[in-house]
């Protein structure tokens, strides 16, 4: 019988489960010898690296989990994007993540790349028990004011939610809502529904201003997302503001 490549013997283990693939590896050793031996090292490293993040997101459960003790059964994080730039709308987001859900890399938005941020936005859609999107547009901001509008987009956001949460997490905002709840200074960092959320906001958000920025060109919209950046706020001393502007932001640049 012909002795299979290492590479062959590789492509196999991709099929499985780490933990099988190491065994698997560990039990073909002996007999294809010191290769395959390291080949199984590589799938050990990986189970390493695989319980440490288990261990990082089961931190970040802490408050869910909590809240499961007290008899809660849909926890909703809920988190926003948006508070800060000069143009565009606030977006909130709430999301009620299945008991025991670990997902691999998730984590406050801010700290992860655009690509992962995607990848993570299609698989908490995908894997969560609800959710909800909320968007307050530029002209309410002015209206009403940022912390103000912060607060409806995330009332929109519970309101749509096709499971309505029975307990919420919510970062540092109170809202006026007839559910429990518990407000926490960078829940995004310390929550896993919160950090889920703050994905679902962070991309919706950018994902708007990216078609935002063919419908006004020139201010560069799909690069700083309507944040207050040197290049954003020579374009509007040039241009002038367009209708997506938030005015109470900019009086100090027209």
């Amino acid at each position: 019988m012909k002795k299979p490549t290492l590479k062959s013997l590789k492509e196999k283990a991709d099929t499985m489960e780490v933990s099988e693939a190491f065994s698997w590896l560990i039990s073909l050793s002996k007999e294809y010898g010191e290769p395959v031996k390291k080949l199984a090292d590589k799938y050990y490293k990986r189970m390493e690296l695989m319980k440490k993040e288990e261990e990082r997101l089961l931190a970040m459960s802490s408050l869910e989990l909590e809240a499961y003790k007290n008899g809660y059964s849909f926890i909703g994080g809920i988190d926003e994007a948006g508070r800060g730039p000069l143009a565009g709308p606030v977006v909130a987001a709430c999301a009620i993540l299945p008991k025991g859900c670990l997902l691999h890399k998730l984590n406050d938005s801010k700290k992860l790349s655009a690509k992962v941020r995607d990848e993570l936005y299609a698989k908490i859609k995908a894997e969560a028990v609800s959710y909800g999107i909320g968007i307050v547009e530029n002209n309410i901001i002015d209206e009403i004011n940022i912390y103000e509008a912060t607060k409806k987009a995330m009332e929109l956001a519970v309101n749509c939610m096709k499971t309505r949460p029975d307990f919420l997490i919510i970062d540092a905002v109170s809202l006026k809502i007839n559910i429990p709840q518990r407000s926490v200074p960078k829940a995004d960092q310390n929550s896993i529904s919160v950090a889920a959320a703050s994905i679902l906001a962070k991309v919706t958000r950018d994902r708007i201003m990216e078609k935002l920025d063919v419908t006004y060109p020139g201010y560069g919209f799909a690069k700083h997302k309507g944040y207050g950046t040197a290049e954003h706020i020579a374009a509007i001393k040039e241009k002038g503001l367009c209708p997506i502007h938030r005015v109470s932001f900019t009086n100090n640049f027209v």
